[in-house]
């Protein structure tokens, strides 16, 4: 069945194209040959054993890179239909959001932008760029996979504009700030904005915002389930928060006596279905209030038209914080965290002092290296792109244990 889009939707026919001009295919839109790029691309694969929270090895049940992916997806496409929005672009961004994580999650960004501190930096938003732009090497008339300047965009602008003054009112993410704007542009962005202006002083198609809140709408969830499942909090935890007391509270209302891991579930299923809910009626307000007419009266609104109450929003930056310090800095959280650091702080500089112990397709890119900033950024491209079991496997290979 054919979406009607809203006037202020991304338009497949009005896209702004791509950098290598391709023949239009005859049966998928240009945001559609765009999703399925990205799920035929090597990085999407490797997201299938990187962390989101918990290492790879540590239990099938916890989500991955991959899984969380699929569920930002999920929740995207069910907001943008509703919404009147393009949903093929929502779930190609959403899809591609976190392409550019290195193995362990935040923190081996953390490790690696320490590493790459003298070079440039490291940010993940800005290598899922360089990877669809770059690194993806498959198609005989480009690098990367030559995606719409749209699904560019909604891969490097989604949390907002990158450049300029910050906005006021609530972020999308759970930060109060956004480390985007601290300090220079990463240089993968960069790099990719000199050869194709991404605006980055604007912010996204309303597209693109529905893909960041999807993602905190994601993991506010799952990470929830995780915990559970991990035993580092319980029900009678989540009964003392906002949000989740008074879904358990339903559950127990009208399910009296009901079995823990349905009522887990029941009660879970009903903090999902509020947030997407109030997302969802947040943005149809403000929509209505803006009455814009393009997708360039989304983009110059000066905020954000996708967001949680301001109630719920609060309400989330509660369970957020107990996240933070039962689950994400959990001790044994932290354990495991200090010992894949190390290995991250192991890797690195052995393969900067000896890049020839990189595969063999990686050499024509060492050798063409002109400095030493150069040879990091494709020993970090290396690094970042290893999922966690390949990351442990090659440090017990290099350094023994």
């Amino acid at each position: 069945m054919t979406q009607t889009l809203a006037t202020f939707a991304c338009q497949p026919d009005a896209s702004r194209g791509r950098l290598y001009p391709e023949i239009m295919s005859t049966f998928r839109s240009p945001y559609q040959r765009d999703r399925d790029r990205i799920i035929h691309s090597s990085a999407f694969r490797r997201l299938k054993h990187k962390t989101q929270v918990f290492i790879e090895h540590e239990g099938d049940y916890y989500r991955t890179r991959l899984t969380h992916s699929i569920e930002v997806a999920q929740v995207a496409r069910t907001i943008s239909g509703v919404l009147g929005l393009n949903t093929d672009l929502a779930e190609c961004v959403a899809l591609a959001h976190d392409l550019g994580h290195t193995p362990f999650g935040h923190t081996g960004e953390d490790a690696l932008a320490r590493l790459m501190a003298p070079y440039g930096g490291f940010d993940h938003n800005a290598q899922a760029l360089r990877i669809v732009t770059r690194l993806e090497r498959h198609y005989a008339g480009f690098d990367g996979l030559n995606l719409t300047w749209e699904s560019l965009e909604g891969i490097a602008k989604h949390n907002g504009p990158i450049v300029g003054p910050l906005p006021d009112g609530l972020p999308l993410t759970g930060s109060d700030t956004d480390p985007q704007r601290a300090g220079p542009l990463p240089y993968a962005l960069a790099e990719v904005n000199a050869q194709w202006d991404l605006e980055l002083d604007t912010h996204a198609s309303a597209e693109a915002q529905v893909a960041a809140i999807a993602d905190d709408v994601a993991y506010s969830h799952h990470d929830l389930h995780d915990g559970l499942r991990s035993g580092l909090f319980t029900e009678a935890d989540l009964m003392e928060l906002p949000v989740t007391a008074p879904a358990f509270e339903e559950v127990d209302r009208l399910y009296p006596g009901l079995e823990k891991m349905r009522r887990r579930h029941e009660a879970l299923r009903r903090v999902f279905g509020r947030m997407v809910e109030d997302v969802i009626h947040v943005a149809q307000n403000r929509l209505q209030a803006a009455a814009p007419q393009s997708v360039d009266d989304i983009r110059h609104l000066g905020t954000t038209v996708i967001r949680f109450s301001k109630p719920l929003y609060q309400e989330l930056k509660a369970v957020r914080g107990f996240l933070f310090h039962r689950m994400y800095r959990a001790p044994s959280v932290v354990k495991m965290r200090t010992e894949v650091t190390q290995m991250l702080e192991d890797l690195f500089p052995l393969f900067l002092r000896r890049p020839e112990l990189l595969p063999g397709e990686w050499l024509p890119d060492i050798e063409a290296a002109r400095d030493e900033t150069e040879l990091a950024r494709i020993v970090a491209d290396y690094v970042a792109g290893m999922t966690d079991r390949f990351a442990i496997q090659e440090h017990g290979r290099l350094f023994g244990g």
